[in-house]
């Protein structure tokens, strides 16, 4: 069993990512295409910032445990 560690988020980040449904983030982190397993992945260990007005998350793709990212799109 392995321990995750709590995302960490710039405050403009967190705003973002809380305006989001609960289900929709489920989806989004469990959406993350990995091209080392070539399939979809959950990304895991993750951390939120704001990149030129997107959403981005960085960390780990739960099955190979390599770097993993998703961009949410600003609007």
């Amino acid at each position: 069993m392995t321990i995750e560690s709590l995302p960490t988020f710039t405050t403009l980040a967190r705003q973002r990512w809380d305006s989001i449904p609960a289900d929709i983030c489920r989806r989004l982190l469990s959406n993350v295409r990995c091209s080392h397993c070539r399939h979809e992945t959950t990304i895991t260990n993750f951390n939120a910032t704001i990149k030129a007005g997107d959403l981005l998350l960085v960390g780990q793709r739960a099955e190979c445990h390599g770097d993993g990212a998703r961009v949410i799109e600003g609007s």
